[in-house]
């Protein structure tokens, strides 16, 4: 595979101008991705925020499953695979709230691969989600 921008035609588009993931070398780097679904940009679980800016009950799990199935689309068309995430970055909007069932799921597609993470709390994401990832990958 050449080195570059990749773009993935099953994961939502971007919030901005940047691809999914740029690689380079052996490895994949997979840019932020939240829960939003391809098409349609709806929030499984329900949105952080409604559209006048209060706060909205939200299922963080479902959230979460969301986002690593993305960023799966994203890695498969790229040429790898989750089994091949080597590190994450995880941001959440509310640890104290969502860090267990966040990690509840995030151990179901991780346990096994044992990558490198890190997971901190941001005051706001993008769009209105509660969990955002960003990971690096082999090809």
């Amino acid at each position: 595979m050449r080195d570059g921008p990749i773009y993935s035609e099953n994961a939502p588009k971007a919030v901005g101008s940047y691809p999914h993931a740029f690689g380079s070398g052996d490895l994949i780097f997979v840019s932020g991705v939240g829960p939003r679904q391809k098409n349609t940009d709806e929030i499984p679980g329900g949105p952080t925020r409604g559209p006048d800016g209060q706060n909205m009950d939200y299922d963080i799990k479902m959230q979460t499953r969301a986002v690593i199935e993305n960023i799966k689309a994203i890695l498969q068309d790229a040429g790898s695979s989750l089994e091949k995430v080597v590190d994450c970055t995880s941001f959440l909007v509310d640890m104290e709230r969502d860090f267990k069932g966040y990690n509840e799921v995030y151990a179901e597609y991780f346990s096994d691969i044992q990558c490198s993470r890190t997971t901190v709390e941001v005051g706001s994401l993008p769009t209105p989600i509660a969990v955002e990832l960003k990971v690096i990958a082999t090809r």
